[in-house]
């Protein structure tokens, strides 16, 4: 059948498989949709909407795994029951006569940030969601995390991060962001955050809603990483990726994870170490995690949606004591927790090697595609040694603005670095992920973004 138009906003903080997500739900509650009624292919839907195949096999997985609509072998994904409206949702049906909005041409997405969910055992997962049903349903709030997925958390951890770690000092978050913002409630009332310059602005605004001021003076970051030196005295907390900076994509030197964890001793202020990409590297030893350098000093966050799939919507935080009773205490006050569904499948994951074999597919499939991107770009990259993104620099604004328009005209988008300051940029390029697009959509658009590149390198 046919789908109601539907506008899914770039700009927006919620994932794209989400906006879409609550768009059909929306499209089903308001009666557009009926049960019975067949959803397009996840391929026709992302060439109809302008966006990776990933996009749109999320957003169903999500459906999915909510009971919304069902997969039938060989025939399609069909509407099964009416969902109350998502109030929520960013993107649902066509702005009213007389708006503008801004759409990309159909393509392929380059943009950082998305999970490579091409490499995901169909199999596993639909096994992991059928174990997790079979738990009864809760009678009471968890602001802590079930101890499964806690034990779960410890081992993967410990096995693939190297970061010894007690189940007491885990607990279950939303997601890194969320878990941002948990972290700065608990700072004092105004409290002061440094964080990278460019960085992870989603970071910033949870900071700053949660009632922090982030440090005017921005933090720099080079090929080492974050300039622990330029961190100004006096703050509450430093944000940063040491993993692979986000966006750069610099792995902080081991001389400056000691510096940091040595400052932060010193001076008093709490680490936030948002492990983005941390468990994807290549070609190069592991450096120590913060938190292991400093677990009474530092924070550290992960994530289950770079690694799985942002359906989980399951996170971990990993703090000294005082951190975890802190937000525990928080979340008592205010009923916040996280869910409980997403934590039952990362278990199960877990408990059958399902998350062992798909982090070892990921690294071989993520390891080719950066071959092939660096090929393609012809080396002249900077992060590629980890993470699932690279960015290649360019001479100014000028040059970044006409790359990113280059690319567009024919398909496929492209994320410019000027949208990650915080003030007037420092650098130019383009940060291009490679792990959202399937395989051929990567090769269709890698030549595209290669020209767009080199035509803007001369402007």
């Amino acid at each position: 059948m046919d789908l109601p138009a539907i506008v899914l906003d770039r700009a927006a903080e919620r994932p794209l498989p989400v906006q879409l997500a609550g768009a059909l739900r929306a499209a089903t509650a308001g009666g557009v949709l009926r049960p019975g009624d067949r959803l397009p292919s996840t391929r026709a839907l992302a060439v109809t909407l302008g966006v990776s195949r990933t996009v749109t096999a999320a957003a169903y997985d999500q459906l999915l795994a909510e009971g919304w609509v069902s997969a039938r072998r060989g025939a399609g994904t069909f509407v099964e029951t009416v969902p109350p409206v998502d109030l929520g949702s960013t993107a649902t049906m066509p702005p009213s006569r007389g708006s503008t909005v801004a759409l990309l041409p159909s393509g392929v997405d380059l943009g950082a940030g998305t999970p490579c969910v091409e490499v995901l055992d169909r199999a596993a997962w639909r096994r992991a969601w059928r174990a997790a049903a079979d738990a009864p349903p809760d009678a009471g709030p968890d602001p802590v995390g079930l101890p499964a997925f806690r034990v779960a958390v410890v081992e993967h951890l410990l096995r693939h991060r190297g970061l010894p770690a007690d189940p007491d000092a885990v607990l279950a978050t939303s997601g890194s962001s969320a878990a941002v913002a948990e972290l700065a409630r608990t700072l004092p009332p105004g409290a002061r955050v440094a964080v990278e310059e460019p960085g992870y602005r989603r970071a910033v605004t949870a900071l700053r809603a949660a009632g922090c001021t982030v440090v005017p003076v921005p933090v720099p970051v080079d090929a080492a990483g974050l300039v622990v030196d330029a961190v100004p005295p006096g703050v509450d907390a430093v944000y940063c990726t040491p993993a692979h900076q986000f966006p750069l994509g610099a792995r902080l030197s081991a001389a400056r994870r000691v510096a940091l964890v040595e400052r932060a001793r010193r001076e008093g202020f709490l680490v936030v170490e948002d492990d983005y990409d941390g468990e994807l590297r290549y070609d190069v030893a592991p450096l120590p995690l913060l938190a292991a350098l400093g677990p009474d000093v530092v924070a550290h966050l992960g994530t289950a949606s770079k690694l799985l799939t942002p359906t989980l919507g399951v996170g971990w935080l990993v703090a000294p004591p005082a951190v975890v009773a802190a937000v525990r205490a928080q979340r008592d006050a205010t009923g916040t927790r996280p869910a409980r569904a997403g934590q039952r499948v990362f278990v199960a994951l877990a408990a059958h090697g399902d998350l062992a074999r798909h982090l070892r597919r990921l690294r071989r499939e993520l390891a080719g595609r950066r071959a092939e991107v660096v090929a393609a770009l012809g080396g002249a990259v900077t992060g590629e040694e980890a993470g699932a993104h690279v960015v290649a620099l360019l001479p100014d604004g000028d040059a970044e603005r006409a790359a990113v328009a280059q690319a567009a005209r024919h398909g496929v988008a492209l994320d410019g670095l000027a949208r990650h300051h915080g003030g007037p940029p420092v650098a130019s390029g383009i940060v291009l992920g490679y792990a959202g697009p399937t395989r051929a959509e990567l090769r269709r658009a890698l030549p595209i973004a290669a020209d767009a590149l080199a035509a803007a390198a001369t402007v």
